[in-house]
């Protein structure tokens, strides 16, 4: 650690103190949080509140480091050993108590015993665990994860077991990329389910694990997804408000589908066609929301919470980054699995890629639109992740609450130059037009119905394009075959 980082101040990784306390508890309260977190350093010698830099007495310095090495060593449990190194700083001498990220989870003082003195460092700040966080801290210092413990108090049969099977299934077959991949997709059976752990196998009898409550939403845990849409860029007012319950891929969905309805969308023109362009990329909105929902705890009672600003999209997932996680790292594409068998069923239905990816990706498809970088925030208590409306690149689209007609954006087309205010008559075109070139020779009762007009409407598009030379007809009027001329 560097001088010009000692004197930045304290830090939730860093803290200070004057002077040695008589009562070692003061400072202990620290150590154990900085072992139960992600380490951290106390230097002694600093005020705190001025920085002023006051030092120790050579004469004394020693004694005092002794101190803190017995003060550590009979005070927590499990047992921790910091690095107590020496600096010198404008002449005067201070302590630096460095404590790594504990293994052994949860580090508590003995005195206080485990029920009162498990604590966590919160906004730089040191706070005694709650009873979810020590149950979280459990499992990371046991190897295990919550997801793959026994659901207690929740009973299935083996027709629950066989719709899990089925709708895992299916679900991989729909997020499929294209028929190859589909071609490859096996069924899903107990063995497969025991593996993983959303199944749990004692004589000879198959239980639930939290991951199969979750995945159902058949009871035994309440997950539930929170999505709102509010008035300016704070929880003061609300527009809209839902929660959405069920399997876990069908709150995925309805969270994404009412992201996409309460943000603007423009069209381009590609050739003949119209082109969607939603403000936010929905890649990155589906792949955000699939990413709070495998890697959030579940021992922790709060939501997924999804919300929509003037000004930002924002997604909070409930629960402190796992052991070994960090912000940054996470940022840089670094995999921490919290919930090992959530992972491997949203692997199998192609709801996730490769373990890691997903973050660097969200950045650089939101980037790629011309946003800034998302933002993250938090990961000691839980994690938010913003990305914010405005366009940031001028040479890009530039999406604005103000530039919207009938509730939609203008969008420029990066390629073509053309600027299409989207009405709901273009996009009813748009839809037949791609349903011809799939299907030539339907009857227009076919294409009203599967677009959800009347056919009369469908009737009188048919008209307009082939006055405007987009279609011709082939074959018999009462077997027509049309041509799309580009």
């Amino acid at each position: 650690m560097t001088i010009e980082e000692i004197l930045a101040g304290e830090s939730k990784n860093v803290e200070f103190k004057e002077n040695l306390p008589e009562k070692s508890i003061k400072y202990m309260k620290s150590v154990v949080a900085f072992a139960n977190g992600t380490g951290g350093k106390i230097i002694f010698g600093i005020a705190d509140k001025t920085r002023e830099v006051v030092g120790f007495d050579k004469e004394d310095v020693f004694k005092k480091m002794d101190a803190i090495a017995n003060a550590v060593s009979d005070s927590c449990e499990p047992a921790i050993i910091p690095d107590i190194t020496l600096r010198t700083i404008d002449g005067k001498t201070v302590i630096v108590v460095e404590v790594s990220e504990g293994r052994q989870r949860p580090y508590y003082i003995k005195a206080l015993g485990r029920e009162g003195g498990v604590y966590v460092r919160v906004a730089g700040t040191t706070r005694l665990a709650d009873e979810y966080m020590i149950k979280e801290l459990l499992f990371e210092g046991s190897n295990r994860y919550f997801d793959q413990a026994l659901c207690t108090g929740l009973t299935i049969t083996e027709e629950d077991i066989d719709a899990l099977c089925k709708a895992m299934k299916e679900q991989a077959v729909k997020n499929a990329y294209n028929e190859e991949q589909k071609a490859f997709i096996k069924d899903v059976g107990r063995q497969q389910l025991h593996s993983w752990g959303v199944l749990i196998e004692c004589d000879g009898k198959d239980y639930p694990s939290n991951a199969f409550a979750i995945l159902t939403g058949c009871g035994g845990l309440h997950v539930a997804t929170q999505c709102g849409v509010f008035k300016g860029t704070t929880k003061e007012i609300f527009v809209d408000r839902r929660e959405y319950t069920g399997p876990l891929w069908e709150q995925i969905d309805e969270a994404f589908q009412f992201v996409l309805r309460n943000i603007h969308l423009g069209a381009t023109i590609v050739g003949i066609y119209r082109q969607d362009i939603y403000e936010i990329p929905p890649d990155a909105i589906r792949e955000l929301i699939i990413n709070a929902m495998v890697h959030r705890s579940y021992l922790d009672h709060g939501t997924v919470q999804v919300a929509v600003y003037d000004n930002r999209l924002e997604i909070t997932s409930p629960g402190k980054l796992p052991m070994g996680q960090t912000l940054e790292r996470m940022k840089e594409g670094y995999s921490k699995i919290r919930n090992e068998a959530l992972a491997h069923a949203f692997s199998y239905m192609n709801l996730i890629e490769h373990w890691g990816s997903g973050i660097p990706r969200i950045i650089g498809k939101v980037k790629a639109a011309g946003l800034r970088e998302p933002e993250f925030i938090g990961g000691e208590v839980d994690l938010r992740i913003n990305i914010y409306r405005e366009q940031v690149d001028t040479n890009n689209a530039n999406i604005n609450a103000n530039d919207t007609k009938n509730g939609v954006s203008d969008i420029e087309n990066g390629t073509n130059g053309v600027i299409v205010p989207q009405t709901k008559e273009q996009t009813q075109v748009e839809k037949l037009l791609q349903m011809i070139e799939k299907n030539p020779s339907a009857t227009q009762a076919h294409y009203a119905e599967q677009i959800g007009v009347s056919k009369r409407t469908v009737s009188r598009m048919f008209v307009s394009l082939q006055e405007k030379g987009v279609l011709v007809q082939n074959g018999t009027k009462r077997k027509s075959n049309w041509t799309i001329i580009r």
